[in-house]
């Protein structure tokens, strides 16, 4: 089973213009998402708008230039992955600087015939929840229900709740990553503002997978600090 790993990154970032060329302890944040990534078994390229971030990791990876017109990241990562022959797709965010290789062989490990697509979650309690976490909860069989942005499940009657904090990578079979490209928008997706959700809204099986890896997304240029101080403390960069 071929793996291919896909990392979106879009130069005009509304809420941090240039984001995945944005240095982190001196070196560009991409080169930092796509060296985490070179550690894992899946063949690994870039899919950008702009010269400029494919110039930043041509010496590591290749990179493909794809329209900016293009809806969302996940329509580049299908706009790059349909010209390799690869089984399995992966959908790995240019803003994850932390990112560690090893997660994303154990998700594709979790993608069978009964699954469409497999994320990663953390489970976290209720003081570490914050405003822009997403939410999700599962069957007995650990597939998506439902994804939110409010925390849920409701706890009514216990004082210490834990929920189950999605992080957002996503792993498809190229079969599934097509038909989800090909599916117009659903109503709870327009009104959460929730990509995966059209996935569940069409009937696309989710496989939700507990790791140990709690995602610090880039959003905003504050969050560069709270990254770098996480990698000084690193034992190895």
């Amino acid at each position: 089973m071929r793996v291919l790993t896909v990392i979106p990154a879009r130069f005009g970032s509304t809420r941090f213009p240039g984001k995945p060329l944005a240095p982190i302890l001196g070196k560009p944040m991409i080169r930092w998402v796509v060296e985490g990534a070179l550690k894992s078994r899946s063949d690994v390229v870039v899919a950008t708008d702009d010269e400029r971030i494919c110039r930043a990791v041509e010496d590591l990876v290749e990179c493909r230039i794809t329209p900016s017109s293009l809806p969302s990241g996940t329509d580049r990562v299908f706009q790059v992955a349909r010209d390799f022959p690869h089984e399995v797709v992966i959908n790995l965010q240019g803003d994850e600087p932390l990112i560690d290789g090893s997660l994303l062989d154990v998700l594709a490990e979790h993608l069978d015939k009964d699954t469409d697509i497999v994320t990663p979650v953390k489970k976290i309690g209720y003081r570490e929840t914050s405003p822009g976490s997403v939410f999700v909860v599962t069957d007995i069989n650990g597939f998506a229900l439902y994804f939110s942005r409010s925390p849920i499940p409701y706890h009514r009657d216990h004082e210490n709740p834990e929920y189950l904090k999605h992080i957002g990578i996503y792993v498809f079979w190229k079969k599934s990553l097509e038909r989800f490209v090909s599916l117009p928008q659903g109503r709870l997706e327009r009104i959460e503002k929730l990509e995966q959700l059209r996935a569940l809204e069409y009937g696309l099986k989710i496989r939700v997978v507990e790791v140990d890896f709690s995602g610090h997304p880039v959003d905003y240029p504050e969050d560069i600090e709270r990254v770098e101080k996480i990698l000084r403390e690193r034992p190895f960069r």
